[in-house]
């Protein structure tokens, strides 16, 4: 009986995910959601430049540029692309 209990009240209590993360960009995107975009432009970044393909490196850069920009965070220079 009580377990029962426990586990209703926690089912009550949770919130939906869309009123937990706040919004970040224009898009409609969670924190959350544009933290890992960032991760995975970075990783796709370093795979990039172990290629050597300076034409995905920009992409990856900028890709990484906009998200950094709408969390509010450092925005990375990529002094090798010419991008600053």
């Amino acid at each position: 009986m009580a377990l029962a209990s426990i586990q209703e009240n926690e089912m009550t209590t949770s919130q939906p995910v869309n009123q937990v993360h706040a919004s970040v960009s224009n898009q409609g995107f969670t924190v959350g959601q544009s933290w890992g975009a960032l991760r995975k432009a970075w990783k796709g970044y370093r795979i990039a430049k172990v290629q050597s393909d300076d034409t995905k490196m920009t992409e990856y850069a900028n890709k990484i540029r906009k998200i950094q920009g709408e969390l509010n965070i450092a925005v990375s220079s990529f002094p090798n692309l010419g991008i600053s």
